[in-house]
């Protein structure tokens, strides 16, 4: 079996800001110290309304190809995370690789909510693995805007746009690949539900408009806080576990940025120093999917990992779905 290896990341977030003051100001009943102290999000990126998901991966997957030193001509394979395709049909990564001109490749999308890069990781990883593939692009993005009810302030604080890649292949060198650990419970999977576009909903109707089928719900909030610490902590000793390793070893945690008090939660549960742990979420808020592949370039480009650090990825989302990935940088 090969080494599956990170040989360049990239992300990019659109340049539209959106505050906590600028909420307050469109007339929703909240504040910034009430966001803050409840979340730790104090501002988030907006894509503008002619900028599609898709847009936002090519961005950051060039970026990712500069960093590796390749072409798009050189992609064997992508594989795009989000729940917010251009389109059902085709998938999001279809659209990129059309903005990309990766002609060579083939390409899909893979729907795993906020765990959806981690998700990505793994189906790329055995595509390695096998031989099947030298180079993959892995992708996550998400327009996570479009999807809000801006009267609901218990959602719409939470989101942002944008979008993170990796660039993997086999090799000998290089940051690698340790381990990826993916898990679903779909009987407990409607805690984060945005039903509208399914078939359940389908054909869009003035009913499932009113209704709000086609806005997120986020269903039993406070349970999910819990859930969400529980299996993050999971995720977290499974990675450690697979590679014989301590809690003590990690030097980074990348998580998926959901909430600051959930990541309070974790690091005293783990007992480790909550300095260790790499957050944007004050920047950017929750970009789903692309949340932990947006940091994990942010952390590598502002110099926070060096060659050696061992960097944990736990995430968990809708589905619902949770899991890691353990690298060695």
């Amino acid at each position: 079996m090969k080494n599956v290896r990170i040989l360049g990341t990239g992300s990019y977030l659109p340049p539209k800001v959106l505050t906590n003051f600028d909420l307050q100001k469109m007339g929703l009943d909240t504040s910034d110290e009430w966001i803050v102290k409840r979340t730790g999000i104090r501002q988030r990126r907006v894509a503008d309304p002619d900028v599609a998901t898709s847009d936002l991966a090519r961005e950051a997957s060039l970026r990712a190809l500069k960093m590796a030193g390749l072409s798009v001509d050189d992609i064997d394979l992508i594989i795009l995370a989000t729940i917010t395709p251009d389109t059902c049909c085709p998938a999001a990564a279809n659209w990129l690789q059309a903005g990309l001109g990766a002609s060579r490749a083939f390409t899909f999308d893979i729907t795993a909510a906020c765990s959806g890069f981690i998700f990505a990781l793994n189906v790329a990883e055995q595509y390695l693995k096998s031989g099947t593939c030298r180079t993959v692009l892995v992708v996550a993005a998400e327009v996570m805007t479009r999807t809000l009810d801006w009267k609901d302030r218990s959602t719409c604080i939470l989101w942002g746009d944008g979008a993170g890649a990796a660039v993997l292949g086999a090799g000998n060198s290089g940051p690698r690949l340790l381990s990826t650990h993916i898990h679903t419970d779909g009987a407990n999977g409607r805690d984060l539900l945005l039903p509208g576009g399914g078939s359940r909903t389908t054909p869009i109707s003035h009913e499932s408009v009113a209704r709000g089928d086609h806005t997120l719900d986020m269903v039993g909030a406070n349970l999910s806080f819990r859930v969400a610490v529980r299996h993050f902590e999971e995720a977290v000793r499974e990675a450690l576990d697979s590679g014989g390793l301590d809690v003590s070893a990690v030097d980074w945690f990348i998580p998926h940025q959901a909430n600051l008090r959930m990541f309070q939660a974790l690091a005293k549960a783990l007992k480790v120093p909550f300095e260790r742990f790499y957050l944007t979420l004050e920047k950017y808020g929750n970009i789903s999917s692309a949340s932990c592949a947006i940091a994990l370039d942010e952390a590598v480009r502002d110099g926070s990992v060096h060659p050696g650090h061992l960097i944990c990825m736990p995430v968990f989302g809708g589905g619902l779905t949770w899991g890691s990935a353990l690298i060695r940088w």
